[in-house]
């Protein structure tokens, strides 16, 4: 199962430096049940998209937390067993659709891919995650604000490259 795992630059050099994901037990978000039923779709490339998307807003959060992080998105995604993660998407909130848990860490090794948002987009970024307690508020001013930022596609970047994001 691929999972897309939510981070910052920090949070990304963090990783790189002791070679795996983690801790345990460790947010991510996949193609669920719950996922699958909310963007009603059956093409996995299109319900990948949708939980890169999710991870992309998990970042965001991340983002808003550490004001000392680059204003850049993070996701990696990463292909685990299916029995290492655990759905936890259930409840009628459909922010929560497609997130999961990884019980342990996950070498870095196993990563498929990078992506993070480009330079460019950096000032949407800085100003959607000092928007998003207002946008989680009901301010549907902010919620317009936080819902600029993926107006910004993520980049791909192969592992082998981390070094030269962080």
């Amino acid at each position: 199962m691929r999972v897309y795992v939510p981070l910052t630059l920090p949070g990304l050099a963090e990783v790189h430096k002791a070679g795996e994901l983690g801790p345990a037990p460790l947010a991510a978000y996949a193609v669920t049940p719950a996922l699958r039923e909310w963007y009603v779709s059956d093409d996995l490339e299109e319900l990948e998209y949708a939980a890169l998307g999710r991870a992309a807003q998990g970042s965001l959060r991340l983002l808003a937390a550490d004001p000392g992080a680059p204003r850049r998105r993070v996701v990696v995604a990463v292909d685990v067993a299916d029995g290492a993660v655990t759905a936890v998407d259930q409840g009628p909130d459909q922010a929560g659709f497609g997130e999961v848990r990884l019980a342990a860490p996950v070498l870095l090794r196993k990563a498929a891919a990078v992506h993070v948002d480009s330079d460019d987009a950096e000032e949407d970024v800085a100003a959607a995650a000092a928007a998003l307690d207002a946008a989680d508020g009901g301010d549907d001013d902010a919620r317009f604000t936080v819902d600029g930022a993926d107006d910004h596609e993520l980049m791909w970047f192969g592992v082998q490259e981390i070094p030269n994001l962080v």
